[in-house]
This record gives C-alpha cells, sequence and structure tokens, in this order.
C-alpha cells in the first residue's frame, strides 16, 4: 500500500485519489460510511463523530485514526471502550501524522494494522 498526494481534502492510495474519508481495512481502501454517526453531529458540535455505529476495521490489532488535518474530528468514547474490550491498540493522531505513521510501517505491520482517515478540519 503506497499513500502519497495527501492535501486538505485528498489523499492517493496506490495511484487512486480519494475525496473522502476513508478506510484502511486489511490494506484494502474504502470510502468511511458515516451515516450512522450523523444523527450525533449536534451533540459534537457540528462535526459528524466517529462512532461504533459505523463499519469500524476492527479486524486488527492497531486500529489507527487519523483524526483530521486539525485534529477536529469527534471520537465517541465507545469507540475508546471498544478497541480496549477487543484487545485492539488504538492510535489516534492528526491525519498527516497519522499518514506518516502508516507510511512507515513494515509490510508484515501493514496487515495487521488498519486506518480511519478524516481528511479535512
Amino acid at each position: 500500500m503506497e499513500i502519497k498526494g495527501l492535501t486538505f481534502g485528498s489523499i492517493t492510495i496506490d495511484g487512486k485519489e480519494y475525496a473522502k474519508d476513508v478506510v484502511i481495512d486489511r490494506g484494502r481502501v474504502k470510502k468511511r460510511k458515516k451515516k450512522a454517526s450523523k444523527k450525533y453531529k449536534e451533540e459534537f458540535g457540528g462535526h459528524t463523530p466517529l462512532t461504533t455505529e459505523e463499519n469500524i476495521p476492527w479486524r486488527c490489532k492497531v486500529l489507527v485514526i487519523g483524526s483530521g488535518h486539525n485534529g477536529a474530528l469527534p471520537i465517541e468514547e465507545n469507540v475508546i471502550r471498544e478497541a480496549k474490550d477487543r484487545e485492539i491498540e488504538l492510535k489516534v493522531f492528526d491525519t498527516p501524522d497519522a499518514v506518516d505513521y502508516l507510511k512507515k510501517l513494515k509490510k508484515s505491520d501493514i496487515r495487521e494494522t488498519n486506518a480511519v482517515l478524516h481528511l479535512t478540519c
């Protein structure tokens, strides 16, 4: 997996540009489906939070969350609790640092690491 071209609002992974938040699940990239979390938007100051109601890629040893360029993605406490209950190491960074972390992984670690990357705020 090769990550390049991170800018505010877009990221390029394996030569394909994504203009929406992405989920990386065992090396596969897909759009983050945050519809289930939108109902909590007002509770979190107008930002759609990351909640356990979304399809979070739990099948991993490490889950990386890129919380936006300014770290503004709210993360519901249940996400943190669920990771702990599943014995998944949760790493939360602003998105540029999350991408740097992912880029430095060894190939063997990539298969054990999933991510949710917020591409704006």
